[in-house]
């Protein structure tokens, strides 16, 4: 079975370059699915919860990444 992916922006995540699992952006209920869990996505433009196997992919990391530099 195949994981679901959820693309984000960098307007998504938080001042750190994360967000949480599980989120809304992948039509989750925050509270009916399992432990909060934080994901660095804007460190490889992309992470796999732990818990449920949801992969969040950012979208424009190119962008994200060149304005910090």
């Amino acid at each position: 079975m195949q994981n679901a992916v959820t693309v984000v922006q960098s307007s998504d995540l938080n001042g750190h370059g994360g967000l949480y699992c599980p989120s809304p952006k992948a039509n989750m209920s925050v509270w009916d699915n399992h432990p909060k869990v934080f994901l660095d996505v804007a460190k490889t433009g992309e992470a796999k919860c732990p818990y449920c196997g949801e992969v969040y992919r950012l979208l424009d990391r190119q962008a994200s990444s060149s304005s910090h530099g």
